[in-house]
């Protein structure tokens, strides 16, 4: 996979990805237990392309560093790596990457409608030192794609 940086800034790093081929890493596919420990049993190796097991269509898929602890209570913390993918519709409840007035920010979407049309859009984020964001009709906004992965290094 090949990184191209797309845009920069104090919020938000995202990427475009060129994914390639034949990029299998190992998998230990023996089931690793996150309750009680199980007997290891005989391990068995096989491989796996993260490429095809993370991005569902490389060219609607970025990558983007995070910035901000404002997504911590979803475990979405600074640094972390996520997955955007721009081909999903935005939904009510979805993460999403948004542009306002010239930021990105990624925040939770509250979407409130009365019958079809949509009343009220709040950028709501996950941790309680935050406040969320209304877009106002005035606002230069853009539901930009919406949250797929989340990688954090431990």
């Amino acid at each position: 996979m090949k990184i191209n940086a797309l845009h920069i800034s104090e919020n938000l790093e995202i990427f475009g990805l060129e994914v390639s081929e034949n990029n299998e890493i190992t998998l230990v596919n023996a089931g690793v237990k996150a309750g009680f420990p199980s007997p290891a049993g005989d391990f068995i190796f096989d491989t796996i392309d993260l490429n095809r097991e993370l991005i569902k269509d490389p060219d609607t898929t970025f990558l983007a560093r995070v910035s901000g602890n404002s997504m911590q209570d979803m475990r979405i913390y600074d640094g972390d790596l996520i997955l955007i993918d721009r081909s999903i519709a935005p939904a009510n409840g979805k993460i999403a990457v948004c542009y306002i007035d010239g930021e990105f920010t990624l925040k939770r979407l509250e979407i409130i409608k009365e019958g079809n049309e949509i009343k009220k859009i709040l950028l709501c984020p996950e941790n309680p030192d935050f406040s969320p964001i209304e877009v106002a009709p005035e606002n230069d906004f853009l539901i930009w794609g919406i949250l797929t992965y989340a990688i954090t290094k431990y």
